[in-house]
């Protein structure tokens, strides 16, 4: 999972990667070289006291190093470029993919899960990005070069590199294999958490009504106790690890000085050369201890790769087709014999639904609580597939049809009325970009919610907190009107739209959409019989079927459902 994933999203940055190893390596070579010349100055130049000897190569050295600056800050900058595009496309690429989710996929992964896998899992990876292309390209490098230069300057001594590397590689190893599961399980955690806190935000006012602040403390206490504890774990692995490689390297460090002194005594090597191997061991187990501290990012990494590439191979169930139909009768909504079921429900909610809708005509969807219509709202939409039978949108099967094309020729006002952080202009303008500010004042003054935009501090540049939280429900939902009236589409799709309106602004609504809407389709769904009296037609649901399809005096006289609504609503003499 996380060799594709670097393999397919690194891949548009192979030329930057190349000269990153470049400069890694001339960065490696320069540290490998600058031991041998320190030796060379004791045993060439401090020994034998050439003063001029030490200035000419000192100044070699400090070139180098110069030389070895510039490199680095080069490589960094690099590296910083590729990880941070690395982490921007992958980014879009789920995000992209999670815009074509259907409802149950996003309820497969949840919510909080596909936010924590679109930022800290990616992060993740990113940072092992990072990590790989600076740590884990310099480590072996620095580590090949620095056992050859070792091996170089004295092979009998070079039995402690033999020793050391082993020891810390054993460590590491059995580190990984303990540590490995743990990140696992904190990427889950991670997304309780972020459910848990989700859920306290968006329904803190429910959680204030019923006294329940202290349940959800414990409740979210919980959850951040248990990634505390993962986290625990982890550190402890870590936290032992350490020291043992510390003490592997001291321990090496102190054999290169004892054995470095007997064969000094006897002649066999200079101090220089000490010197130099010591420096070669440094660097080899420091290379080591480097790659570790990047290799405890590849368990996490693999972990949340495995959660970006579930995500990323989910295939969409509801998708275009390859050569899409073009519609022939715009307007026209007809419904042939459909059936839809929920995954893993036992009961269909929609079963053998037939109607049609002619263009231009104003039809209305009335039923109890649970009798199918928005469900039947999100069939036309193409939210869900049905599971029997036809949609037909324009004349033409919705599934046969390019979603864009089928989304801009219709507009649909949500049953639960939801807005997007911005100014008011923004979100009247959400799905046509290009109109003016005297077009969205219209479209305001048609949906009755000129007046009080008006008196917002800043008219259409008032900023909307996301989801409409500094809005009144009435209020949303009159926003939510004028966004679909600014779209002008051939049909209006309106889902339980005036519930949060008192009779009066409901009466001049409707009368101000009658005014606009001539000519285009008109389905709205409505709890209130007084919405959709006059309606050229009404569809009366009841359990999932049709109970009765006519005008309001006929529904009266012939559908037992439809007058049982209404004298609910209006009275025995409606």
């Amino acid at each position: 999972m996380l060799i594709d994933i670097l393999r397919s999203f690194t891949r548009p940055y192979r030329g930057r990667i190349a000269v990153i190893t470049l400069l890694v390596l001339a960065q490696v070579v320069i540290s490998l070289y600058l031991p041998a010349l320190n030796a060379d100055i004791i045993n060439n130049g401090v020994a034998t006291g050439n003063i001029n000897y030490i200035w000419q190569v000192g100044f070699e050295m400090l070139g180098l190093t110069a030389v070895s600056v510039v490199v680095s800050v080069g490589a960094a900058y690099l590296t910083a470029f590729v990880s941070m595009s690395f982490a921007r496309d992958l980014r879009a690429t789920v995000f992209r993919t999670v815009l074509d989710f259907n409802a149950q996929d996003v309820d497969h992964f949840g919510t909080p899960s596909l936010i924590t896998r679109n930022t800290n899992d990616i992060q993740q990876v990113q940072l092992l990005v990072t990590m790989g292309l600076s740590m884990l390209l310099m480590a072996p490098l620095t580590m090949i070069g620095g056992v050859i230069m070792a091996l170089a300057h004295n092979l009998r001594m070079s039995i402690l590199i033999a020793v050391a590397v082993p020891l810390m590689a054993l460590v590491i190893g059995l580190m990984m294999r303990v540590a490995i599961p743990q990140f696992r399980t904190i990427q889950t955690r991670i997304d309780r958490i972020n459910g848990v806190l989700r859920e306290q935000i968006t329904g803190m006012r429910v959680i204030r009504a019923f006294v329940r602040d202290d349940f959800e403390q414990a409740r979210f206490a919980d959850a951040n106790d248990a990634l505390r504890e993962t986290s625990l774990r982890i550190n402890r692995i870590f936290a032992l690890a350490m020291p043992m490689l510390m003490l592997i390297l001291n321990f090496s460090t102190i054999g290169v000085v004892w054995f470095g002194a007997h064969l000094v005594s006897t002649g066999d090597m200079q101090i220089g050369d000490i010197s130099a191997f010591l420096s070669y061991l440094m660097q080899i187990l420091i290379s080591v201890m480097m790659a570790t501290m990047a290799a405890m990012l590849v368990p996490r990494a693999a972990a949340s790769a495995e959660r970006i590439k579930a995500v990323l191979d989910v295939v969409p169930t509801i998708t275009d087709p390859a050569q899409p139909t073009p519609q022939v009768t715009p307007g026209a909504v007809e419904f042939r014999n459909v059936s839809f079921r929920y995954p893993g429900a036992e009961e269909p909610v929609l079963r053998s639904i037939d109607f049609h809708i002619a263009p231009g005509e104003f039809t209305a969807i009335v039923g109890g609580t649970g009798s199918g219509k928005t469900t039947l709202i999100n069939l036309l939409a193409r939210f869900h597939d049905v599971t029997d039978g036809t949609v037909l949108v324009g004349g033409v099967d919705v599934r046969e049809q390019a979603r864009a094309e089928l989304y801009r020729g219709l507009a649909l006002v949500p049953q639960r009325a939801y807005l997007f952080g911005g100014s008011v202009r923004d979100n009247v303008r959400f799905g046509a970009q290009d109109i003016t500010d005297d077009e969205v004042w219209r479209a305001l003054e048609i949906a009755q919610a000129a007046d009080f935009v008006r008196e917002l501090d800043n008219g259409l540049d008032h900023e909307i907190a996301q989801g409409g939280q500094n809005l009144s429900g009435g209020q949303k939902q009159r926003m939510a009107i004028a966004r679909a009236v600014a779209l002008h589409p051939r049909i209006y799709v309106l889902d339980d739209s005036f519930s949060a309106l008192d009779a009066a602004t409901d009466a001049r609504l409707r009368a101000s959409l009658q005014r606009e809407m001539a000519g285009s389709t008109v389905i709205v769904v409505a709890q209130r019989v007084s919405t959709v009296l006059h309606a050229d037609r009404i569809i009366v649901l009841d359990e999932g079927a049709i109970a009765g399809i006519g005008t309001h005096d006929e529904l009266l006289a012939t559908c037992t459902a439809y007058r049982e609504i209404v004298g609910s609503q209006l009275g025995a003499n409606a």
